[in-house]
């Protein structure tokens, strides 16, 4: 289910005023995939399709101050509600960034790492959404492609079954990623959660 960024903007901008509170548990799933990252003190990371910024608290925790977090989404009505809830940043070392993430204003090899909620399956080119964030990350650094709940959980919500052509899926995900300039290195998909990692190849 890839989409067109103008789909992408009026799907999550009509849902953006009441998206916390339909999903108010999912902060401790959130910080636990960013903890797995491995992000160091002073790290750069970006949240690509950050929506309200659930993940950018966490991230900020982990990198400390002297750390960079970037949140980029490319709905304005999300970014509008991370700022209310008073996750947009108090320093020159965090930003909210509206943009596409396949084109982002980010040099070559900035980032140590890039953490992406529900990312995946909103990019309209796959590939080419994900070799842009390999170019922003310098090698061996880190992508994780995060949900709070595991695929076959995602489907039921939606009244549809999981089904082999879902590009989540680890026999589908592994190839884009590794055209794209990624390695999976590891992959779980429960109930509970689902996360990949992936490492920037040199």
């Amino acid at each position: 289910m890839s989409d067109d960024p103008t789909h992408v903007r009026e799907f999550f901008g009509s849902r953006a005023a009441d998206w916390d509170t339909r999903f108010p548990d999912d902060g401790p799933a959130y910080a636990a995939a960013v903890q797995e990252l491995g992000l160091r003190p002073g790290d750069a990371v970006l949240d690509a399709g950050c929506g309200t910024g659930r993940a950018l608290t966490p991230l900020r925790a982990a990198v400390g101050p002297s750390g960079t977090v970037l949140g980029a989404d490319l709905t304005p009505e999300m970014l509008e509600r991370a700022v209310a809830a008073g996750r947009g940043g108090t320093s020159g070392t965090a930003a909210l960034l509206l943009t596409d993430v396949g084109h982002l204003p980010v040099r070559d090899g900035a980032l140590d790492a890039v953490f992406g909620a529900g990312l995946v399956s909103h990019l309209a080119e796959p590939v080419a959404g994900l070799r842009e964030l390999a170019r922003v990350v310098r090698p061996g650094g880190r992508l994780a492609l995060f949900h709070p709940i595991g695929r076959a959980a995602l489907a039921a919500r939606h009244g549809r079954q999981i089904t082999p052509d879902d590009l989540r899926a680890e026999p589908r995900l592994r190839p884009v990623l590794a055209e794209a300039g990624w390695r999976l290195v590891s992959y779980v998909d429960e109930n509970a959660r689902y996360l990949a990692m992936a490492e920037r190849e040199a």
